[in-house]
């Protein structure tokens, strides 16, 4: 195979992080929109860890477009 070929076929499958990451903040967003439309009053206890959540599964999402980055342009 043609290392160049092979160079944008892992940096096409280290993209695949980053709809994984997209899929991940739609499912913690839909589900904390679920528990707090059934329980008001405890949504904003839980505020600090939806954002908790949102900062690591998007941070996942970023090192995984790093990775895209760095294979094609570094290697």
């Amino acid at each position: 195979m043609d290392p160049v070929a092979a160079k944008y076929i892992g940096a096409g499958l280290a993209c695949l992080g980053m709809a994984g990451a997209g899929i991940g903040l739609g499912n913690l967003f839909g589900q904390f929109l679920s528990g707090a439309l059934r329980n008001p009053s405890a949504a904003d206890g839980q505020r600090g860890t939806l954002l908790l959540g949102f900062a690591l599964t998007e941070a996942l999402g970023i090192f995984s477009l790093l990775i895209a980055l760095l294979l094609l342009f570094a290697v």
